[in-house]
């Protein structure tokens, strides 16, 4: 299927590994200039820069500054963007439960987790609104609707992202702007499965292999694996492109089937 991307110009944050670089590794492929903003750049973000029109910013997208400075620079090369990719997040399991979680980890995780989506969402807003058009996808998580006292600042923040995206949804759809959100279950990145993600943690914290760990989550789900940063892209191009272009408000769930509500 032909998106009909090629030409537009996006900006994809937290684009150096995992579901963001898989994100503008797509984009790429259908002929859409990229920025892609990172606190680091990665090598494979390094030679996607050289492989096609994909603009690198390194940026600290945690900070009230961050996501103007990234949209700035996109403007400066490639023009208004005509898709805003949110995908930057992280987390840290808090096995020590909730009194362990200080104040300024409540604010580092809604800071990454939402403020920098409302912050860039509000740099591209002016821009596609004077134009009559555009594109605003959301990474979120099923811990929007599922939450777990193990990641319980996270859970919040993914939970006000949700509401936050559906409320702009009614604010601007009749204006020609889209904003939609996508919402993963666990998937094979560095969240999960890097040396210091969800597994490991949760394996060193109970005595457990982080394998084991990360089979147990995968076992929890229909069909029994990780969703694949590639699979995540996929939807997202599609909820980024016309061909859904009667979709907004829409919050589209990639999890394997483990969420068991209708």
């Amino acid at each position: 299927m032909d998106l009909n991307l090629r030409g537009r110009s996006a900006v994809v944050t937290g684009a150096s590994k995992g579901i963001g670089l898989a994100i503008a590794q797509a984009l790429a492929a259908e002929g859409v200039r990229v920025t892609a903003g990172a606190r680091h750049s990665t090598r494979a973000l390094s030679r996607l820069t050289e492989e096609a029109a994909v603009h690198a910013v390194e940026v600290d997208l945690g900070t009230s500054q961050g996501p103007a400075l990234l949209v700035e620079s996109a403007l400066s090369v490639y023009g208004p963007p005509d898709i805003l990719i949110n995908n930057v997040g992280a987390t840290r399991p808090r096995t020590e439960g909730f009194a362990s979680v200080t104040d300024a980890d409540w604010t580092s995780t809604l800071d990454i987790n939402f403020l920098s989506a409302v912050r860039a969402t509000r740099e591209v807003l002016p821009t596609m609104l004077e134009r009559g058009s555009g594109s605003i996808v959301t990474v979120t998580s099923v811990n929007s609707r599922l939450p777990d006292p193990l990641v319980i600042d996270y859970s919040a923040a993914k939970a006000a992202l949700l509401s936050f995206s559906k409320s702009l949804s009614k604010e601007v759809g009749a204006r020609g702007i889209r904003v939609n959100t996508v919402s993963p279950g666990p998937v094979s990145t560095d969240l999960w499965l890097g040396e210091t993600g969800v597994a490991a943690t949760v394996g060193e914290a109970g005595g457990l292999q982080a394998q084991d760990v990360a089979a147990s989550a995968a076992g929890q789900s229909v069909t029994g694996r990780f969703t694949r940063p590639e699979e995540v892209a996929a939807l997202v191009l599609f909820l980024a492109s016309e061909r859904s272009g009667n979709m907004t408000g829409t919050d589209v769930v990639i999890d394997g089937g483990l969420m068991a509500t209708i």
